[in-house]
């Protein structure tokens, strides 16, 4: 997959013999991939503050982190919304990554959900 990733330029998945799809490989990270954001904190939370529940955050780590899960192919991703309501709700950040579904993060969800089984 991940030889797939960097030379192809057309991806077709197969499962259980049945053609699922056939795009282009970009076209189909963009429509289908994910992007998350780990926010690191200064001092771990106990629980996400109630202020910031329209952002489904996922406490990771003991809490010394959260987890942003959020659309690639959105015209706006929250990002700013969600960094200024954090210092408004006094969270320190002490780093940010930001990280894309894999060519094979997507061939798994695909064949895991069934499509086309």
């Amino acid at each position: 997959m991940e030889e797939a990733e960097v030379l192809a330029d057309r991806v077709g998945v197969i499962n259980h013999g049945q053609l699922l799809l056939v795009e282009d490989k970009a076209t189909l990270m963009r429509q289908m991939g994910q992007k998350q954001m780990r926010i690191d904190l200064q001092q771990p939370v106990d629980s996400v503050p109630e202020s910031l529940s329209g952002y489904s955050l996922e406490r990771i780590d003991e809490g010394s982190a959260l987890l942003y899960t959020y659309d690639t192919a959105g015209s706006r991703t929250g990002i700013t919304s969600l960094l200024r309501e954090l210092n408004e709700a006094g969270i320190t950040l002490r780093d940010v990554q930001t990280y894309q579904s894999s060519l094979e993060e997507i061939f798994v969800g695909l064949v895991r959900d069934g499509k086309g089984s």
